[in-house]
């Protein structure tokens, strides 16, 4: 599968299933762009990916921020045909209990209007060109309120998948795909917020990062007439209920 004339732009790319797709990408042809808050993470993974990666930093819950970074984006790759968004946080004090407001502040500000900012900024050239793909990583704490996701964080994922459902069907019209995916359990550095930590046999059954690449990547190379409007994706382990 070749995505030799494709721009793909990857927030969240530094580490984890963001880095997995970025990479994917890249050896597929496409001019891949990653971006995240930390540039010596993305740096790093720009330096170790197999094909050329650019990067720039960014603060998805900044209007501005993102703005720039998709202005940056846009002269660097020459466009951007496809958006990942795949940025997301969560924090220790999962309940509603036990969270402060400014926890709940920041997940929503990353995750839901992080989300949105980035759509709100590549949406108008993809509308010019009739043509783009957006795929929103969502969680499957963002199809089923579970306890494991936490208050904060499944609040955020089904305001996610909301965003992206509507969005979507507001803009097929327009030649826009947008594509939410659900993953289980990951092992990548979300991990570390747990709330307790996560055996090492137990990060052994999750899902890996690299585990997305083919699905995302056949994802990409649908015609414009097909669309995959969501996607769950768990480990054999993990019920669904």
């Amino acid at each position: 599968m070749s995505l030799a004339d494709k721009s793909a732009l990857v927030v969240g790319g530094g580490t984890g299933i963001g880095l997995a797709i970025a990479q994917a990408l890249a050896e597929a042809g496409a001019k891949v762009g990653i971006a995240g808050r930390r540039f010596d993470v993305l740096e790093q993974a720009s330096e170790t990916s197999k094909a050329e990666i650019h990067c720039h930093s960014v603060d998805v819950s900044d209007r501005k921020s993102v703005l720039d970074l998709v202005q940056w984006a846009t002269q660097t790759l020459g466009k951007v045909d496809i958006l990942v968004n795949a940025a997301g946080v969560n924090i220790k004090n999962r309940s509603m209990e036990s969270m402060t407001p400014e926890d709940w502040d920041r997940v929503m500000q990353i995750n839901t209007t992080g989300a949105y900012n980035l759509m709100y900024a590549v949406l108008p050239q993809m509308r010019e060109r009739k043509d783009g793909l957006i795929i929103n990583v969502s969680s499957i704490a963002g199809k089923r309120a579970i306890a494991l996701g936490g208050i904060a964080y499944a609040a955020s994922k089904f305001a996610m998948t909301a965003l992206g459902t509507a969005a979507g069907n507001e803009e097929n019209k327009n030649g826009v795909r947008i594509t939410n995916v659900y993953p289980g359990e990951v092992d990548t550095p979300l991990l570390l917020q747990r709330p307790k930590p996560v055996t090492e046999e137990h990060r052994g059954r999750m899902l890996q990062p690299e585990d997305f690449k083919e699905v995302v990547l056949a994802i990409c190379n649908l015609p414009p007439r097909a669309h995959v409007a969501e996607m769950v994706i768990k480990p054999t382990f993990q019920e669904y209920v």
